[in-house]
């Protein structure tokens, strides 16, 4: 059982799993888990060239983002369980009792994330009835995105990235991800809002104190 299982492993799948494995390490996540569908053949970034992106060098492949992005996630916050090579087909159940199921096998998860992208052949059974077209793609591109409230679907369904009607620039996908992670960080926190940061002063300060910081 995961208490967030992500489906997507680009921009979008990727933020919400970092963030959320970084709020791992406080007391209002003490034992959950968090695991990620890393799924990404049909993920825009495989032939993006980015030049506009925040902190982000000009000339950078996207597929070596998404492949350091992964990297990045395993070498940083390695609780969060990847699930490589494995595509969702289908998301039955009710909130806190879901099952994803894969072509490959299935996981129970009490709160799931969908961050594929918005192509029109979306088809992961369960969420086809949330479809409508995207509100801002041009109608020849013929692009879908799920009916949220502020990226969520449904009482533990969230949307993260382009499928929730965001435009597709890398920063905007990546911020997504990262707002759905700080909405159930909240959740986990009681309703308090939550998000994580570190910082040097923060690092310097434990570090004088002969705290060790992981």
């Amino acid at each position: 059982m995961f208490d967030v299982l992500v489906i997507g492993g680009g921009a979008a799948g990727v933020s919400c799993a970092l963030v959320l494995g970084s709020a791992l390490k406080k007391p209002y996540a003490e034992g959950k888990t968090v695991g990620i569908l890393t799924h990404q053949k049909a993920s825009a970034l495989q032939d993006g060239l980015y030049n506009n992106v925040y902190g982000i060098a000009p000339g950078t492949l996207g597929k070596d983002i998404m492949e350091n992005s992964l990297k990045h996630l395993a070498a940083t916050y390695p609780d969060v369980k990847q699930l490589p090579g494995e595509k969702a087909i289908k998301v039955e159940g009710t909130a806190g009792h879901y099952t994803v199921i894969t072509n490959k096998g299935s996981y129970h998860a009490r709160i799931v994330v969908v961050a594929v992208g918005s192509a029109g052949t979306f088809g992961i059974e369960g969420l086809t009835g949330y479809v409508m077209p995207h509100q801002k793609a041009l109608p020849e591109k013929n692009r879908i995105q799920l009916r949220n409230d502020d990226h969520l679907v449904t009482e533990g369904i969230y949307v993260a990235g382009t499928l929730a009607g965001h435009r597709s620039q890398l920063a905007i996908a990546a911020g997504s991800g990262a707002a759905v992670a700080t909405d159930i960080m909240t959740l986990w926190n009681g309703g308090t809002q939550s998000q994580y940061h570190d910082s040097t002063r923060k690092t310097y300060a434990f570090a004088k104190r002969g705290i060790l910081l992981y």
